[in-house]
């Protein structure tokens, strides 16, 4: 008697097995190949996205058509996203023109406190700034300060710090903000600093302990050091000016910055306004581009991805997507969660922006430190070294768990 078997894998269930696959192939590739990560990632790019023309085509449609349209939807986070990491790649040369991560040392503590505080730094300045911008300050004085030798656990630290900043606040990270376009109350997510504030301590402790051990900070800034005001006065103009569109924008009319890259517009008009007071070192600019498209090809890599449904929204997915984050772009996650609705939103604000702090290409704000501090690009030395990174994000969201539990609430949309 012949007996019929169904197929384990319809067709569909198969192409979107395939697709994932091929994610995980480039990220695998990505971690193992830190020498060749654009190539990895462009490659990558690539085999995913002919799989797509030849294949089942895109969420907005079949062949070049739906490439065209998937894209129309994606160009305003792609160009930002270039924008801001070639624009703060520059002000954190102005910075460092500045001459005032020279004289850090003098202001900041000559022990293990010293790095630390610089960590608290880094959280602050996120908190009302992009979190590209506050890492890439905190690596630049981590550079001076320690004399060119800092840990990549220090860095993954610098990393993290940035990341928990921006997660309490809807101007800090690009998370926070597409939630707050969608409808959400900034209140709803200030109550992710409670476990923000804890993994700052948990990982910034022992990183601050290792890199003291590592390299002591050096407390006695050179002598005959003289404070370049013209640099300082460039980046507190180019600060003012992403901070004035990106809060403009939102008192006006939030929904602009889905459709203009208004943020990194005003950054880079910025720049162009102010080089005849200070001109930008543009020789760094080949090298900070490399690392924008190499962000830009993982982030268009994961927007393919057919991720239709995500389970109920619970404490429990929150703190699984918090892991995905490390590996899975988060803005993607973010925009399929806020279709769900129903999450406690300071729960997924910290876990998807603090997530990608535990691999190095998890988040922008590492991509743009490793693009200034290259020894960054190694997966295996930033999990060895950045171990803190992941105890921390789970201690952080069980001590709001248990302090605050979990409080779904609607979005209030708006039109």
């Amino acid at each position: 008697m012949a007996v019929s078997v169904a197929p384990y894998l319809s067709a569909h269930d198969l192409s979107v097995l395939i697709d994932f696959l091929l994610f995980a192939i480039t990220l695998a590739c990505v971690a193992i190949f830190h020498r060749h990560t654009l190539a990895a990632a462009l490659i990558g790019l690539g085999v995913i996205t002919l799989k797509k023309l030849l294949g089942t085509g895109f969420n907005e449609g079949p062949g070049l058509a739906g490439l065209l349209a998937h894209y129309e939807h994606e160009w305003v986070l792609i160009v930002n996203l270039f924008l801001l990491l070639v624009g703060f790649a520059l002000l954190a040369r102005h910075f460092e023109a500045s001459r005032v991560p020279d004289w850090m040392p003098a202001a900041l503590p000559d022990n293990w406190t010293g790095g630390l505080m610089l960590l608290v730094l880094v959280f602050v300045i996120s908190s009302f700034l992009d979190n590209i911008a506050a890492a890439l300050i905190g690596a630049t004085v981590a550079r001076h300060v320690f004399k060119g030798r800092v840990r990549i656990g220090y860095l993954a630290a610098i990393v993290a710090a940035s990341n928990a900043g921006g997660s309490g606040s809807v101007i800090g990270d690009t998370t926070t903000t597409m939630m707050w376009i969608a409808g959400a109350n900034p209140l709803q997510v200030l109550h992710a600093y409670v476990a923000a504030a804890c993994a700052l301590l948990v990982t910034g402790i022992p990183a601050a302990l290792a890199q003291q051990k590592y390299a002591p900070m050096v407390k006695d800034p050179p002598s005959g050091l003289h404070i370049s005001f013209r640099h300082v006065a460039v980046v507190v103009m180019v600060l003012a000016s992403a901070i004035a569109a990106n809060v403009g924008a939102h008192l006006l009319d939030a929904h602009v910055l889905d459709e203009i890259p208004l943020i990194g517009l005003a950054v880079a008009a910025a720049l162009l306004l102010t080089a005849p007071m200070a001109r930008p070192d543009w020789s760094i600019v080949p090298y900070a581009a490399r690392g924008a498209l190499f962000l830009i090809a993982l982030v268009s890599a994961a927007s393919m991805m057919p991720v239709k449904s995500l389970p109920a929204p619970s404490w429990e997915t929150a703190l699984g997507l918090g892991f995905v984050s490390a590996v899975f772009d988060n803005i993607p996650l973010t925009a399929l969660a806020l279709k769900q609705g129903n999450y406690d939103w300071g729960f997924l604000a910290y876990a998807v922006g603090f997530g990608g702090s535990m691999i190095w290409f998890g988040s922008s704000a590492g991509v743009a430190v490793a693009g200034l501090m290259p020894e960054a690009r190694s997966a295996a030395r930033w999990l060895k070294e950045g171990w803190p990174v992941a105890l921390a994000y789970v201690a952080g969201f069980f001590l709001m768990l248990a302090l605050l539990d979990w409080n779904p609430e609607p979005l209030a949309r708006t039109g």
